[in-house]
């Protein structure tokens, strides 16, 4: 069920910081009853070693076309109104949001559980790399993208 409203995906691949506000605001429709967030972040630490900052790259083009896919298997498996997912890329700092999904519905669950669904497929999927980087080296990582 979409809304009456102009159905709205937005997905875009930034450089600049994430704002949530304006995601939200996108995502918001009369209709719906929930809206949830999800926000990846760049965290300090991988498997024992401190990160200090982490690189993004990916082809825009692709990872816009699979993101869309994503999007387009949720609304076909949840009763969803708006979604909005937004990746970073380029060099983010600790704390930093790499990733943003805001999907709106008549209820909770739905946007919930669609929610799940786009960010474990997004990062199973979509060609997207990202490289770590430590005091003492870097890594591009595996099992991050598709």
């Amino acid at each position: 069920m979409e809304s009456p409203h102009n159905p709205l995906n937005l997905i875009q691949i930034v450089a600049d910081p994430i704002e949530v506000t304006p995601l939200l605001a996108a995502v918001a429709c009369p209709e719906a009853g929930a809206s949830s967030l999800f926000l990846g972040t760049v965290r300090n630490h991988n498997k024992g070693k401190g990160v200090l900052f982490l690189e993004y790259e990916c082809y825009p083009e692709m990872a816009v076309k699979e993101i869309a896919q994503i999007v387009a298997q949720a609304r076909n498996n949840w009763e969803l109104y708006q979604v909005g997912i937004l990746h970073r890329v380029g060099r983010l700092q600790i704390g930093e949001v790499a990733v943003a999904i805001a999907i709106s519905s008549a209820h909770r669950q739905a946007s919930l559980e669609a929610l799940q669904f786009c960010i474990d497929t997004l990062k199973a999927t979509v060609p997207i790399w990202k490289k770590e980087y430590w005091e003492d080296g870097s890594i591009w990582l595996e099992n991050c993208c598709g």
